[in-house]
């Protein structure tokens, strides 16, 4: 039985590659933000499940086959004739940043419907992850409320990624406002700086996790990219650099990052929500260490989830890799 339960979007992630001769050349990878986190969790020894749909196309089959292939429970992983499975092209700037562009009208992800999953693996689950993919549009947006809601009820730690991607909403508006749903969901958040100011509408993360405890978040990851991460708990912000690597593809990197804290989380006993409150600074920096280790590694190979870590390369990070210096000041 997992112990943790990603559900959300599987998707196949074009990455683009150098090939002689070819120009905008791109190679398949298997991808999917809360698909790539529970891969992670696998890789560090933490049961891991998924609840999502596919299509019943070769893309499909590659995807679900991937998660099996990496220790992943699949056994709420619908396959569905009448839809096509998402797919994303990722475009990389010159510092390895990335946008999107998406075939997804509708996607497989998009279309689980409740009546499809077995909610007794939500019953003996410890952990519900969730991405705001999936609340994008109909039927996955009532699913995925009633799963978190179901999980919740039941004393389940609710981890939410709020992952901006504007071209999937209809506006702005109507993003933020379905965003907006998870905070109020959710226990332990991972939100990048610019999430966070859109969701709180200030560009301080002082005041944006504040705003975030308000709502009932316990403990808010803030992500930054080169200048790491920054912790909020009980409204104790701290700073964690991350490892000065060379960055070919961020992509995955961020989920990365969040399965290996989550598994930082239930390794040591943080397990139930009631738990959180006791967790100290001490044991949070070595946690964030950790899950910053995890993302710079899995940045300094191209693609999503070939290229996630395991936990000898995230130690050998940490032990060998030097700190990333930057000019980044908490404020």
């Amino acid at each position: 039985m997992p112990d943790i339960i990603a559900t959300g979007e599987l998707l196949i992630d074009f990455t683009p590659v150098k090939a002689p001769g070819v120009e905008n050349a791109v190679c398949p990878n298997p991808g999917g933000a809360p698909g790539n986190v529970a891969v992670q969790l696998a890789r560090l020894g933490v049961p891991a499940g998924f609840i999502g749909k596919v299509g019943d196309d070769s893309f499909g089959h590659a995807l679900k086959n991937c998660l099996e292939e990496n220790g992943v429970d699949t056994a709420n992983v619908v396959v569905d004739e009448n839809v096509r499975t998402t797919l994303a092209f990722v475009h990389l700037n010159k510092d390895g940043d990335r946008s999107f562009t998406f075939y997804r009208d509708p996607g497989a992800d998009t279309q689980l419907r409740e009546d499809e999953v077995d909610k007794s693996a939500i019953a003996g689950c410890r952990v519900l992850h969730f991405g705001s993919l999936s609340l994008t549009t109909e039927p996955s947006r009532t699913t995925t409320l009633s799963l978190v809601k179901e999980a919740r009820s039941r004393g389940k730690i609710i981890s939410y990624d709020p992952n901006w991607r504007p071209a999937l909403w209809k506006d702005a508006k109507a993003g933020i406002a379905a965003m907006g749903l998870g905070l109020e969901l959710c226990h332990v958040l991972k939100i990048s700086e610019e999430e966070l100011s859109l969701l709180t509408g200030t560009d301080s993360i002082a005041e944006g996790t504040k705003l975030l405890h308000q709502k009932g978040v316990i403990l808010a990851l803030v992500t930054l990219g080169p200048d790491g991460c920054v912790s909020s708990l009980k409204g104790q912000l701290r700073h964690h650099p991350t490892y000065d690597v060379k960055v070919v593809d961020t992509t995955g990197s961020g989920d990365s990052f969040w399965g290996a804290f989550l598994s930082q989380l239930i390794q040591n006993g943080y397990d139930v929500p009631e738990k959180l409150d006791s967790l100290t600074q001490e044991e949070l920096q070595g946690f964030c260490r950790f899950a910053n280790a995890a993302g710079s590694m899995c940045a300094s190979k191209p693609g999503g989830i070939p290229a996630i870590a395991g936990r000898e390369a995230i130690l050998r990070c940490v032990d060998e890799t030097e700190v990333l210096e930057t000019d980044f000041r908490l404020m």
